[in-house]
């Protein structure tokens, strides 16, 4: 099965970002797709982020891919506030690879919202929260679900690969076929099956975030990341999620993905990420873009000792309370490991 990612956040639609010119990689959709390289999975991930329109993703559907996923960052709070003419966007996507008759999964904070309009746009399934077991699990089962199919359908098969491509009937056969032989064992999703549209049960939250596979980094362009960033501020900054959620209720806060659970990964993985990172992209500054940095106790303090350890070197920026910033030794193991800014919000929860 050939497996086209990409994402919805395009920067051009975006005027306030796109003048200030700091974009960040989609995080989230660089996981997603490493989770499915690590399932075996054949995956182009194609980067949306600099697009002037959606037609530009003809160019990465232009091979035909069985399957086109939309995977959205749910650790970039910009991405949290969908913009309209994202979501449009999507749809546009969404349409363009109808046409070419793949298959479409969407995810992101405002599909889960509103789920009924992606599929009504024409998205076949939508993950619900938090998706990376849940994208592998749906794609494992459309790809056995296909090998059955086709058997009865007719639908040819070459080395194991399936040609849905051959015929709009067969294709139609395909759909058809596909759709009502329902994935309602798969947690976290939701689908039409016929008129009516149908929610999956409720996935559980990844709790070990260290069994997640790095983020395909290696897949990433960063030539226009980095070059922005250079032209706009004279260095160049990564960004690097070490934990989902947080378990407070702040009124104004917004954590659709991820929720009111706090998982964090270990301070020794995610210190290998980054020495990994410091090797790929020679980044000078790591925006840590967490809701919140360093919630579990002693674990700014391990971060700080590995970092210094590794001997590695940069600046970076978490978001915060403050509450946890009176805490002396907290606040002096950031300092040791190179924080220099930190966003607070109003809390009000």
């Amino acid at each position: 099965m050939r497996i086209v990612i990409t994402h919805s956040y395009f920067l051009r639609f975006d005027t306030k970002q796109w003048a200030l010119g700091k974009p960040y990689p989609p995080l989230g959709t660089l996981y997603a797709t490493s989770s499915l390289l690590q399932a075996g999975h054949d995956v182009s991930f194609e980067d949306s982020m600099f697009f002037e329109s959606p037609d530009q993703i003809n160019g990465a559907l232009s091979d035909l891919p069985d399957l086109f996923i939309i995977y959205d960052d749910g650790f970039n709070y910009l991405t949290k506030m969908c913009l309209t003419n994202m979501r449009e966007a999507a749809f546009a996507m969404i349409r363009l690879a109808k046409e070419k008759g793949a298959r479409i999964i969407v995810s992101s904070s405002d599909s889960t919202d509103h789920y009924e309009q992606y599929l009504d746009a024409g998205a076949d399934y939508v993950l619900m929260g938090e998706a990376e077991h849940t994208l592998v699990e749906l794609v494992h089962w459309m790809e056995t679900s296909i090998v059955t199919i086709t058997q009865d359908a007719g639908i040819t098969q070459d080395a194991g690969k399936i040609n849905a491509h051959n015929s709009a009937e067969s294709n139609e056969q395909y759909s058809d076929n596909l759709q009502n032989s329902q994935p309602l064992l798969v947690a976290g999703i939701a689908f039409r099956s016929g008129k009516d549209i149908v929610k999956t049960a409720t996935r559980g939250v990844i709790r070990n975030l260290d069994q997640l596979p790095f983020p395909a980094w290696q897949l990433l362009n960063i030539k226009p990341y980095k070059e922005r960033w250079l032209t706009n501020t004279g260095y160049f900054s990564i960004n690097v999620g070490t934990t989902r959620g947080c378990p407070y209720k702040c009124n104004w806060c917004a954590k659709p993905i991820y929720g009111n659970r706090y998982n964090a990964r270990s301070a020794a993985s995610v210190v290998q990420e980054l020495v990994q990172l410091k090797e790929l992209f020679a980044f000078d500054h790591v925006w840590f873009c967490d809701d919140i940095f360093g919630l579990k106790p002693g674990w700014v303090e391990e971060f700080a000792d590995l970092i210094i350890s590794r001997g590695l070197k940069f600046r970076f920026k978490i978001q915060s309370r403050a509450d946890l910033l009176v805490n002396e030794a907290y606040v002096q193991a950031l300092a040791r490991a190179g924080c220099e800014e930190v966003w607070m919000g109003a809390e009000s929860g």
